[in-house]
């Protein structure tokens, strides 16, 4: 069993900048990968960023060139770091990590709200 803890959401106004920070109850080295996932009103929850355990990125091409996706494997602590912020950005942002063993076992973050003003 994997708890996640999400934090660092909040309002920010259009073009700022905000890092929301997963922090994992066991090693962040035994998860294969680790992901940031966001969820507007009305619309289905979509992957933003992941990074492996190798350090291998995915960004979503949405926020390419705006998000950083990092791992700090002492502090088991997963980064998503979002410049230039837009409105569109504005969602439930949700930590996930993925176990990938004989099954694949999901864990999920309670969600942190980020809001983007224009």
């Amino acid at each position: 069993q994997v708890q996640l803890v999400e934090s660092g959401g909040g309002l920010v106004q259009a073009g700022g900048s905000l890092r929301l920070s997963c922090a994992t109850s066991g090693s962040i080295s035994s998860i294969n990968v680790m992901g940031w996932y966001r969820q507007a009103p009305g619309n289905q929850r979509e992957l933003v960023a992941a990074i492996t355990s190798g350090g291998s990125t995915n960004i979503a091409d949405s926020v390419k060139g705006r998000f950083t996706i990092s791992r700090d494997n002492a502090k088991n602590t997963v980064y998503l770091q979002m410049n230039s912020l837009k409105p569109e950005d504005t969602a439930v942002y949700y930590c996930n990590a993925r176990i990938d063993r004989v099954v694949v076992y999901n864990y999920w973050g309670q969600g942190t709200q980020v809001t983007v003003s224009s």
